[in-house]
């Protein structure tokens, strides 16, 4: 490990809030991180745990979750694929191919990362003043062109790095920042230099297709910065409070609901997320429904990138209430089997309808609710398809190549009881 740093102090945004308090310190412990809360916020009477399956609200470390070396929930503000490489360009300057991820820790990450993270944390070395690593304001063309550069491995100057800190501590693996624009928040995806086909309009078609057929899910809009499209995702976990100030909502991922490790993370599975809905989460019966929803969608608009980590829930202290739906990007397909990131029904996750109708019991829901479902969302995809291309301003070639590739793949309805299969098909 290249950090010095032994420990960091988390940092936590409470409700209605504006201003973060210290919650506790993370620190190193047997090769491990471990976190304990601090007597200051353990007499506050409007403290919640963290999460408290994982980090209850008590004194003293708290022991780790088997096979966990960092607490999950902590875990969950700290930055994925994208976000290291932007910290790794920052930090070595090296080249794409020298870039080696094992050289910088985990407390470096949560301590190097931007502060406007995902959900209600930051990280910190101190424990008595706040400052948050807060980028200069940047524009569009300057963020995209950032974002090139550390794609294609090239260091950058000292104003594109401080742009750029924007997006090192967002989670996912494609080139992103956060920014505020006419008093919202957003997340920017920005297109890749290896985009082989138009990867930023894919998700804008698949997100506003989820909203068309009753999904929740953020809203987005699409623009362009240096000639290319960028996608622009409204972010859910900030809002104002009564005194207009920004605050924020805590969150954690469907990995961190589940308890499953990083190096675990291919068990996930939804008939087990369904389950923590059941006895853990508001509105159960109406949040199964929605999961499944959404898994049913993933499969038919080509989302294989389903992985735990892309659903979440918000946490209020006591219960789970799930978050809009993000993340649906229809990925590269070139022939027809696919496998979906978590296990629909036991160890199966092939990308088929069939699947979803085995798993329906597991979501409360009958055979014949689930035949609805799939029904219902075959019928509007192909229905709004040409309507919300033409919104996304998809050319003929786009739309033609994503069109039973990505979107309604035959695939999809291998398996299925024939007569069901011929009543899909038949929609086609």
């Amino acid at each position: 490990m290249t950090s010095n740093n032994t420990g960091a102090f988390v940092w936590i945004w409470l409700k209605d809030q504006s201003e973060p308090v210290i919650a506790g310190r993370i620190e190193e412990h047997n090769g491990k991180l471990a976190f304990n809360y601090g007597q200051s916020y353990l007499k506050r009477k409007n403290a919640i745990p963290i999460y408290d399956p994982e980090l209850p609200l008590k004194a003293g470390r708290i022991p780790l979750l088997d096979r966990m070396i960092m607490p999950s929930c902590i875990r969950d503000g700290s930055p994925d694929a994208w976000g290291r490489r932007v910290i790794i360009n920052q930090v070595t300057g090296k080249k794409k191919e020298a870039i080696d991820l094992t050289e910088l820790d985990e407390l470096a990450y949560l301590l190097l990362s931007g502060s406007d993270r995902i959900g209600a944390l930051d990280f910190q070395a101190s424990a008595t003043a706040y400052n948050p690593r807060t980028p200069r304001s940047a524009t569009l063309e300057e963020l995209q062109r950032a974002s090139e550069l550390v794609d294609t491995g090239v260091p950058l100057t000292k104003e594109l790095d401080q742009a750029l800190n924007h997006g090192s501590s967002i989670g996912g693996a494609r080139p992103k920042a956060s920014i505020e624009s006419n008093e919202k928040k957003y997340i920017a995806k920005f297109s890749g230099s290896s985009d082989t086909y138009s990867v930023v309009k894919a998700e804008y078609v698949a997100m506003k297709m989820a909203k068309k057929v009753g999904i929740n899910v953020a809203d987005v809009e699409l623009t362009q910065a240096l000639g290319k499209d960028v996608l622009l995702i409204e972010r859910f976990d900030r809002y104002h409070n009564n005194e207009k100030k920004w605050c924020r909502k805590a969150m954690v991922s469907g990995l961190t609901i589940l308890g499953i490790s990083e190096d675990e993370a291919r068990y996930a599975s939804y008939e087990d997320l369904a389950e923590k809905i059941r006895f853990k989460f508001t509105n159960p019966k109406n949040t199964l429904e929605e999961l499944y929803k959404r898994m049913v969608f993933n499969i038919l608009v080509g989302n294989t990138d389903d992985h735990a980590r892309n659903h979440a829930a918000f946490w209020d202290g006591e219960q789970l209430t799930l978050t809009p739906a993000y993340d649906i990007c229809p990925q590269n397909r070139t022939g027809g089997e696919a496998s979906q990131a978590m296990n629909i029904s036991g160890s199966n996750k092939l990308s088929r309808l069939a699947s979803c109708l085995t798993a329906a019991p597991s979501f409360l829901i009958s055979e014949s609710r689930a035949k609805e479902i799939i029904k219902f969302l075959v019928t509007n995809i192909k229905e709004f398809y040409p309507e919300i291309c033409q919104e996304g301003k998809l050319s003929e070639i786009d739309q033609k190549f994503f069109w039973r590739r990505q979107f309604l793949n035959p695939y999809c309805f291998y398996g299925l009881p024939e007569d069901f299969e011929n009543a899909l098909t038949s929609i086609l």
